[in-house]
């Protein structure tokens, strides 16, 4: 007669197992659906920092010519924020949180800027979101 207690613990090893990496697959998907929901919205952030950087003339007044300097800033950061999360996949941790922090504290302060400047308020949420999006990003991380 054999014995069924090592088959049991096979089975029971191999369930575990089964279990761990679908857990390992759910937890894969949603760190790459949370990467990518931060690249989409600097993306729009990137788009909202530029079209308002470009409604505004270079050599206009000071108020006006910082709220251009915040845009073109914020979108060249948001820009190359949304290529480390979209494209280099051999970007390191560090490297990510590093460039992740980095963008969410010019999106902040272009927000705070926007805020200041009539019509700019959708450009000032916009930011605020991507900075809500690269916190929340960051915290996968850890």
């Amino acid at each position: 007669m054999t014995s069924t207690k090592p088959q049991q613990d096979q089975r029971n090893t191999q369930d575990q197992r089964i279990h761990r990496d679908r857990r390992d697959q759910q937890d894969l998907f949603r760190f790459l659906e949370d990467r990518f929901a931060c690249a989409l919205a600097c993306t729009e952030c990137a788009r909202a920092c530029a079209r308002r950087a470009s409604l505004l003339e270079p050599d206009g007044p000071d108020r006006e010519e910082l709220v251009r300097r915040k845009g073109i800033m914020c979108a060249e950061v948001c820009d190359a924020t949304c290529r480390v999360l979209s494209e280099d996949a051999s970007a390191d941790e560090a490297g990510i949180r590093a460039q992740l922090e980095w963008c969410r504290t010019v999106c902040l302060e272009s927000a705070r800027v926007f805020d200041r400047h009539p019509s700019a308020e959708q450009d000032a949420t916009t930011c605020r979101t991507c900075a809500e999006t690269c916190t929340e990003f960051i915290a996968t991380l850890l």
